[in-house]
């Protein structure tokens, strides 16, 4: 017969209350012997806590009046050692308090069977615990202004997501929880490489700022190079940047295509992944090439915040928009009214435009007009984006700028001849 089978199952959840108790208790009782204040609990304290937690679920059954008195008479004792903390010490945490009604918790959740919930709020109140050094460091490197960016993405993806109905609206087949859903993954793909500039500030250069600056907006990593190229002697640094961003643009298109309409990122994601790849290399070389009187690099400055309520709603709003005008064009002017669109949209801001496609093709658009059209708008952003440069940047790395766009949005439109 099988050892668990001759073991009672109160025997083994006993266990596992004073195992998971008595960690806690073991990392209070290295903290008392460090500190000289008083501090509540220890190696037998906590496994006691555990344990009447455990005992009074098991008195309690499927009553609830014995459990919550055991509970308030533990949080009475807890009460009395803050209230003697904070007449004796100064300052005063609740830490240990809370760690103490958690171990009573412990018991309680083991004894009704939830095994695993109870392991996992004992191993997180050990980590608190623990990490108590590394977390209060954490809160003063993090500044205020980050947590509210990190807030303002928990409200798009976590709060307003949810709540969206998933049907179909109107002819053109506005569905409002697809529409939310592409605001959140822009904003999910600006805010990763947001976070990733913050951390990797001044330690990868104008190349690792580049391809993250393109996973964020191509068109405002050109901006913010040039403006820098006018105030540097760097002409190959900078361009070879600049291409490297639009070359990041497409990686990030396959990934959001991906996402949304897997048949159109079947027909587009070759050419784009080899340009993606061909460009970036190129960029690469030509950032390593030497330039005459070369100076240091002047600090680089922080990156923007991509994550503003009114920018994610006027996202969504133009979203909307290119999804209306899209069907209308494809409609009452065909192919060539799409085409046209797209080269309108490439030269403001190609993501509405495109994610719009991503819900039209194959339904309301046929597939090979979206691709198509996806082509020429990025293409078109290429070609802006140069333009840009060359109006921003000091004149040499405009003009390099400028024709190494102007290539890559041509061979950009080389898809075209088998889409037609």
């Amino acid at each position: 017969m099988d050892l668990t089978q001759q073991i009672s199952p109160d025997a083994i959840k006993i266990v596992l209350v004073l195992f998971l108790s008595f960690l806690i208790g073991l990392e209070r009782e290295e903290r008392k012997g460090a500190g000289r204040s008083y501090s509540f609990g220890g190696v037998r304290t906590f496994p006691l806590i555990g344990l009447v937690g455990y005992s009074s679920a098991v008195v309690s059954g499927p009553q609830m009046l014995p459990l919550a008195a055991g509970f308030v008479v533990v949080a009475g004792f807890l009460l009395l050692s803050y209230w003697h903390k904070l007449s004796t010490a100064e300052p005063a945490g609740v830490t240990t308090e809370m760690s103490g009604l958690a171990t009573f918790l412990v018991g309680t959740l083991v004894c009704y069977g939830h095994l695993w919930i109870a392991t996992t709020l004992g191993v997180a109140s050990l980590l608190f615990l623990d990490l108590k050094e590394v977390l209060e460091k954490l809160a003063v490197r993090i500044a205020p202004v980050e947590i509210l960016t990190f807030t303002k993405f928990l409200f798009l993806s976590a709060v307003v997501l949810p709540i969206l109905p998933r049907q179909e609206f109107s002819q053109f087949h506005i569905n409002p929880f697809k529409t939310w859903l592409v605001v959140v993954a822009i904003s999910t793909v600006s805010y990763l490489s947001y976070v990733l500039q913050k951390v990797t500030k001044g330690q990868g250069g104008i190349v690792l700022a580049a391809l993250l600056g393109g996973a964020y907006s191509s068109t405002v990593t050109t901006v913010v190079l040039a403006r820098r190229a006018a105030r540097e002697n760097r002409p190959h640094l900078f361009a070879g940047g600049i291409l490297i961003a639009s070359a990041t643009m497409y990686l990030r298109m396959v990934i959001l295509l991906a996402l949304f309409n897997r048949d159109l990122m079947l027909v587009l994601y070759i050419p784009f992944l080899i340009l993606a790849v061909a460009a970036v290399a190129f960029g690469w070389l030509w950032t390593r090439r030497a330039d005459k009187d070369a100076q240091n690099l002047q600090p680089e400055a922080e990156p923007r915040n991509p994550l503003e309520l009114l920018t994610a709603f006027l996202f969504a709003a133009l979203f909307l928009a290119m999804l209306v005008l899209t069907q209308l064009a494809v409609t009452y002017l065909g192919r060539t009214g799409v085409n046209s669109l797209a080269v309108l949209m490439g030269i403001t801001d190609v993501d509405p435009f495109i994610m719009g496609l991503t819900q039209a093709a194959g339904t309301l658009t046929p597939l090979k007009v979206a691709a198509a059209a996806v082509v020429i708008a990025t293409a078109s952003n290429n070609v802006m984006k140069g333009i840009y440069a060359y109006s921003l940047a000091d004149r040499k790395t405009g003009r390099q700028s400028l024709l190494m766009l102007l290539i890559l949005a041509a061979v950009g439109l080389i898809p075209l001849f088998w889409l037609g």
